[in-house]
């Protein structure tokens, strides 16, 4: 059982959508403060952005720089846990998943008028695993949690102080 973010195109797997997610430009509000308040995205090119590591990007789904009309960021890591740190300590500006938000209160979204992206959870499961019944019922509590919390947290994140 795994989960992804893409649907495979290979194997003898079973594949549900867990949740629709979204994300958007972000962040810090020292930042943000700290420079001329850009009003559209081609307004950006001056301000350091934080992203992953452009050859390292295992699935197209996460390649967020075509949407800001960038080839690279200046600080680049796989971890999206390295990257909201960069963001919270206002070293950039990047792409968030809004559920993340709640837990990074000096982050905001920006020019959401302008980008908002929106990608999808699976769970991916062999077909041998169609007949466990525990394995079953594990999926549909995972699912069911993971939308609701998904759904809740994105709801904070839409709350008047996340955005800017």
């Amino acid at each position: 059982m795994a989960i992804g973010v893409s649907q495979p195109t290979a194997g003898r797997l079973m594949v549900q959508r867990i949740a629709d997610y979204r994300l958007h430009l972000a962040a810090s509000t020292a930042l943000w403060q700290s420079h001329k308040k850009p009003k559209r995205l081609n307004d950006l090119k001056d301000l350091p952005t934080v992203g992953y590591v452009q050859d390292m990007i295992f699935d197209k789904e996460l390649d967020y720089l075509e949407p800001l009309g960038l080839r690279r960021v200046q600080l680049a890591s796989n971890s999206i846990s390295v990257q909201m740190n960069l963001l919270r300590q206002g070293a950039g500006l990047g792409i968030v998943h809004d559920f993340a938000l709640p837990f990074a209160p000096e982050l905001r979204r920006i020019l959401t008028e302008h980008l908002s992206l929106t990608r999808s959870f699976f769970l991916i499961r062999s077909t041998d695993d169609r007949h466990n019944r525990r394995l079953n019922q594990f999926a549909q509590v995972l699912v069911s949690g993971l939308r609701s919390e998904i759904q809740r947290l994105e709801a904070l994140a839409e709350e008047p102080c996340g955005q800017i």
